[in-house]
């Protein structure tokens, strides 16, 4: 299998390829990331993951395969991406405690001219957090960088009490619809 373009700085992302065992090398996209009001988590999501797409497709070309990616989470039509500051992780985290909420990861795909855009969602059921174990949380810098303020594949996972969809669709790269996406649309298989 070729290797692929990350367009990414997420160590979970290379994480979730290096496990799958696709080749790939990371080239950083400076991307704007402004949030854009008035549509779904879904369509962030992937217009995000298309701007970093753009913004490495500038640098490279079209003759190799790029993968950008984006991940929000949402509860009550509230969307939430990385944390501010401590307080905004606190926020988001109590909104989060015992309730269920979305995690949408939109991605882009591209190569000789052929722009893939989808998204895959995993509902997520959270169990009470109290005030003490948040805080504790946070202490842990853990919340800082993730969408929602959680990291499902590490401390973050005992707040976690059910998932329905794709593990790695929380933790930032829906790894089977890429593959899917991959062998569907370029005719690239991981397994060959």
């Amino acid at each position: 299998m070729e290797t692929i373009i990350l367009a990414s700085r997420s160590p979970r992302r290379a994480e979730i390829l290096k496990a799958a065992g696709i080749p790939f090398e990371v080239i950083c996209a400076d991307a704007d990331e402004t949030p854009v009001k008035s549509v779904t988590a879904a369509e962030l999501t992937m217009g995000f993951a298309s701007r970093k797409l753009r913004a490495v497709f500038e640098r490279v070309g079209d003759e190799r395969l790029i993968l950008a990616a984006d991940t929000v989470v949402c509860r009550n039509g509230e969307i939430f991406g990385k944390p501010k500051d401590e307080d905004d992780a606190e926020r988001m985290l109590t909104l989060l405690s015992d309730g269920w909420h979305e995690v949408y990861t939109g991605i882009a795909l591209q190569k000789n001219g052929k722009l893939i855009i989808d998204f895959d969602v995993t509902h997520v059921r959270m169990r009470k957090m109290e005030p003490a174990e948040i805080k504790a949380y946070i202490k842990t810098k853990e919340p800082m960088d993730k969408a929602g303020a959680y990291a499902v594949q590490d401390v973050g996972s005992i707040f976690v009490s059910r998932l329905d969809g794709s593990f790695h669709n929380v933790m930032g790269l829906p790894i089977s619809l890429v593959c899917d996406r991959l062998s569907r649309d370029y005719g690239i298989y991981v397994l060959e």
